[in-house]
């Protein structure tokens, strides 16, 4: 599930993910909820993704807030260019707390981190916000595709682990697997 502030490219990430195109210009914002779906090969086995979008004004809060306790997985998302939309993560992490399963998948997720200058939030405080919350953390940019894909294989790689019961102790790691592979692929440095 995709959640964040209106306008952070929930539903941009989407698309980038599952169709590899970007959504320019100016589009309808989602209504509720709306989902897609994309099989995916982790490990040689095909994984089915459901992936639900979610409106991020609060007037469907009390709608979105239902689909919580079903998720397997959370994509919590912000905009690098937008301080509010960070600020207010841990409101969203308050309410993932409160309305979720204790064992969901959590990934913070800084997107648009082809900004350039228009950057106001640093790559450095989304990773501490992330830690502080026990959380996986990456930026990605739906426009460049950055990320994208990788951040949603991370996700189905631990949530195939968890189905299959595998819990030994060199069990699979999302956030140890996000920061491996985000070295080999990181979004380019501000002002570039």
């Amino acid at each position: 599930m995709l959640l964040g502030d209106s306008g952070v490219g929930k539903t941009c990430i989407l698309v980038r993910f599952r169709d590899g195109l970007f959504l320019s210009g100016n589009f309808i914002s989602t209504v509720g909820v709306d989902f897609r779906n994309k099989v995916v090969t982790v490990d040689n086995s095909r994984v089915k993704l459901q992936i639900w979008d979610t409106a991020g004004q609060e007037r469907f809060r009390s709608v979105t807030h239902a689909y919580y306790r079903d998720a397997h997985a959370l994509l919590l998302l912000y905009d690098v260019t937008n301080k509010t939309s960070f600020d207010n993560i841990r409101a969203w992490l308050g309410e993932i707390r409160e309305y979720a399963q204790d064992d969901v998948v959590i990934m913070l997720i800084g997107n648009k981190c082809d900004c350039g200058t228009d950057r106001v939030i640093r790559r450095e405080d989304g990773e501490r916000l992330a830690r502080e919350y026990n959380v996986a953390f990456m930026e990605t940019s739906a426009k460049s595709g950055v990320n994208v894909e990788l951040a949603f294989m991370a996700i189905a790689r631990e949530l195939k682990r968890r189905q299959s019961g595998n819990k030994d102790s060199n069990r699979f790691s999302v956030q140890d697997y996000v920061r491996e592979e985000t070295d080999k692929t990181p979004c380019p440095p501000c002002g570039n």
